[in-house]
């Protein structure tokens, strides 16, 4: 079976979910990846991967800046409206790939032109908890949810089977829709979780996020502070600046006495699995206030702003790290078992009723 495999580029925490079911997929079936961002240069380290257009979150003085998010993604939006060149781009790659299935990891080019070939869809991401399950949102939240569960269904429309990766339990709103745990792949499994001294740190888009303060408070922590997302390279006092590598984040995450990151969904499952506490900023957006929510009602870690962030809470926090340890390692799973079940379920489903539907049209003739 061919399957094209759509991953979103903001962020690597798309990419990371891929990787941890690419590799069995493609034992038994003819996997090809397409990427833009930040997946893009993950994937490309492990596979050939065709670049798609990205869409993302922009910022400004360290906050989400709603106007400069949509400047900067009108183009692609116009290209995924009009069913540009990016689209047909992509539609060309497809047609020439021929796939029984796309998967899309809320990436929206290999999603629109899978649909126009009537290529059958699997969603697979984290994202849809919000729009196919249900979870209690404060109303404030849900009503800013309004307009971007819209977003996700106009860029992602309806898929014919929806699979949701999620550290925390959901119900689903229907049929088709299933709920996994986070998915750990092989890099994951490598790692045996020590208990080491150093904090790690990681924002998607931390030269954005981090701010010459938040730096400084880091820094006063007294022992080793190991940062990644900030593009750049070195030590400055305690702080060591890490180049991205997917093996030595995993290192340094499995070795950390503790993480401070904003609250992506694949990360916060990944340091369930090495019972690491978490300390969380959440990005403004209610997806991952929703996720800090959970950390927090999970007991595996804090969730604060980034105005609340001082060496006094970060050193209270430190002081309860150990009890959210001992709870993460009660509440951790890995969902890619179960993930890869479904997934090999629905395809060979969907391209059974592909087939019949074919056939059928074909005796009406």
């Amino acid at each position: 079976m061919r399957i094209a495999y759509g991953v979103h580029g903001y962020g690597r925490g798309h990419a990371t979910r891929a990787l941890a079911v690419r590799q069995a997929l493609g034992q038994r079936h003819e996997v090809r990846l397409f990427a833009g961002g930040d997946a893009y240069e993950l994937l490309s380290e492990e596979a050939p991967v065709t670049r798609v257009p990205c869409l993302g979150l922009a910022y400004k003085d360290g906050r989400r800046s709603t106007r400069l998010t949509f400047e900067n993604n009108l183009p692609a939006l116009l290209d995924l409206l009009r069913h540009g060149p990016g689209v047909a781009r992509v539609l060309g790659d497809l047609r020439d790939f021929a796939p029984d299935v796309v998967i899309c990891d809320a990436e929206p080019w290999t999603n629109a032109a899978g649909k126009k070939l009537g290529v059958p869809r699997i969603g697979f991401d984290h994202f849809g908890v919000l729009v196919h399950c249900k979870v209690a949102l404060p109303w404030l939240d849900w009503l800013e949810s309004l307009a971007d569960r819209m977003a996700y269904r106009w860029l992602m429309r309806w898929p014919e089977r929806v699979l949701v990766s999620s550290f925390f339990r959901a119900k689903p709103r229907r049929r088709g829709v299933e709920v996994v745990g986070p998915l750990l792949g092989e890099q994951v499994q490598k790692f045996a979780p020590s208990a080491g001294q150093h904090l790690l740190v990681y924002f998607n888009q931390g030269s954005s996020q981090i701010s010459d303060r938040m730096l400084d408070t880091l820094g006063s922590l007294g022992g080793e502070v190991r940062l990644y997302g900030l593009g750049r390279v070195g030590r400055l006092g305690q702080l060591l600046f890490r180049a991205p590598s997917r093996e030595g984040f995993l290192a340094d995450l499995a070795s950390c006495r503790a993480v401070l990151s904003t609250a992506g969904n694949q990360l916060m499952g990944e340091a369930m699995a090495y019972a690491k506490p978490v300390l969380v900023m959440a990005e403004e957006t209610v997806e991952q206030r929703l996720n800090a929510r959970e950390i927090v009602r999970l007991g595996i870690g804090e969730s604060m702003l980034p105005a609340e962030l001082d060496r006094r809470a970060i050193q209270a926090f430190l002081s309860r790290a150990d009890a959210y340890a001992a709870r993460a390692r009660e509440v951790a799973s890995d969902g890619r078992a179960q993930a890869i079940e479904w997934l090999e379920r629905w395809m060979h489903e969907l391209c059974r009723e592909r087939r019949a539907a074919r056939l059928g049209a074909a005796q009406t003739v």
